[in-house]
């Protein structure tokens, strides 16, 4: 009995238990990460790179940028180009069938500095970077999805202060207060893009969420009366839809049979957006048993299941890429950028916070050397910097700025049946300051990125006769 023509898609399962084993993984370094940065209290937290590894190794352009083996999910207009270059130092091309697979782990060190004091407190920690799909429908139009940290909250700090009569000055007592938070935001996104010869425009739509945990204790500290500690506590959660709109026209600067120069523009971003809140707000007294554990003694006052509104502002990207490209694989790129974000608009539950309108100028490039026997002439090298003002504004506002390097390494394809994979390994370094002697605190950063960007042919198209 003959069969009859049939065709069938089979996921290479080996490949499929790989993918699910990194993210669990990723997700492992997510929930035991550790830090602890004060201004973090403030608006939503400290702000993660909205960028893939390989823009943060040039300073954090995004706008302008597109290219076949990354997914730059800043600016979805770039999601149309997924198979519209040649992959670099060859004639392959990323043609339908072909996933795009991009992910990333970060690992910070933050050291805390008390201007003119010789006080300093240092941390490390990993965490999630980014995990992103491309799927590449056809020569115009592709699709990308994904999921992302927003913001980090996470701080444990403790002081010890006097405390005075409001109307006389005179001291009254010591106390111990203690300030802890933690929670962040998360943005599984879906988006899209599309080209019109050489105008490409693109929209990226996901659902934001995450939580703001923040308690203030107090312990009065007198040798004549005996008073109980007190713990102010809010615990709020939040979520809703946002979206992300960008476009990029590319002008042909020079063309001839073996290289190419190419002026991309670009622009993203959103509008302010509103998203639905709760919180549950708490404040009593405690006390602190033999295992060190806070127990409830009292409510002072307590309400649950608060209904309010969350305000995020709008904010745009707007740069340039200039980019040459040669047959044999050599080029180079230069961009610059400018962000800008209206904090001035945030809003938690009708509640201003300290933060501050937002602006930087990031400005990076990348070197392709021409490809050749020896290993690092395949590597792409990037550089960059950045410098502006952070959102968040305590007393005065945090001055912003950093320098960055990075590199893809490449993967040899020793697989025969996947001939048509190719495989890098994308890396960046980052090193940037926050705050001057001016503010309350200064942190000194340093930020090592890894991730890999794998290209394949998962589903493998098969025919029986």
């Amino acid at each position: 009995m003959q069969l009859a023509k049939s065709t069938f898609y089979r996921i290479n399962k080996s490949r499929f238990q790989i993918l699910c084993t990194i993210v669990l993984l990723l997700f492992v370094e997510c929930v035991f990460a550790q830090e602890n940065s004060p201004y973090s209290r403030y608006g939503i937290g400290d702000m993660v790179p909205n960028t893939n590894i390989i823009n943060r190794g040039m300073g954090g352009i995004s706008a302008g940028y597109s290219d076949v083996l990354s997914i730059n999910f800043n600016n979805p207009a770039s999601f149309s180009k997924f198979q519209t270059q040649p992959v670099p130092g060859s004639n392959k091309k990323i043609r339908s069938g072909r996933v795009l697979f991009d992910v990333g782990v970060d690992y910070n060190s933050r050291t805390l500095i008390a201007p003119n004091q010789p006080l300093n407190f240092s941390s490390s920690y990993g965490y999630f970077s980014y995990i992103q799909v491309g799927l590449p429908i056809n020569k115009k139009w592709g699709l990308s999805f994904g999921l992302r940290p927003v913001s980090r909250i996470n701080y444990k700090i403790s002081r010890l202060e006097p405390l005075n009569d409001p109307i006389t000055g005179n001291f009254i007592d010591s106390a111990i207060s203690s300030f802890e938070g933690n929670g962040g935001a998360f943005l599984p996104t879906f988006g899209t893009g599309y080209s019109f010869r050489n105008l490409s425009i693109g929209a990226s739509i996901g659902y934001a969420f995450g939580k703001k945990d923040v308690t203030t204790k107090r312990i009065l500290l007198n040798d004549d009366a005996n008073y109980q500690a007190s713990s102010y506590a809010s615990r709020a959660y939040f979520g809703g839809i946002y979206y992300n709109l960008g476009a990029q026209y590319a002008i042909t600067l020079k063309k001839d049979k073996d290289k190419e120069n190419v002026l991309r523009l670009g622009v993203s971003g959103n509008l302010k957006q509103e998203h639905n809140a709760t919180r549950d707000i708490l404040r009593g007294t405690f006390v602190t048993d033999a295992n060190g554990s806070d127990q409830r003694l009292d409510s002072v006052y307590e309400r649950t299941e608060e209904r309010g509104k969350m305000i995020l502002p709008g904010s745009y990207t707007a740069g340039f890429v200039i980019e040459h490209k040669e047959t044999t694989g050599r080029g180079w790129l230069f961009g610059i950028d400018y962000v800008a974000t209206q904090w001035n608009d945030y809003r938690f539950f009708n509640e201003v916070d300290a933060v501050q309108n937002s602006s930087q100028v990031r400005i990076g490039g990348q070197i392709r050397p021409k490809p050749s026997t020896n290993y690092f002439s395949n590597v792409a090298y990037r550089a960059g910097f950045f410098t502006g003002t952070d959102y968040i504004k305590v007393v005065n506002e945090l001055p912003l700025y950093g320098v960055t390097f990075g590199m893809s390494l490449p993967i040899g394809n020793y697989s025969r049946s996947s001939p048509g994979q190719f495989t890098m390994i994308n890396l960046g370094f980052e090193f940037s300051k926050r705050g001057n002697n001016d503010n309350l605190l200064k942190e000194n950063m340093f930020r090592f990125t890894a991730g890999l960007n794998f290209s394949d042919l998962w589903f493998n198209k098969r025919r029986y006769d």
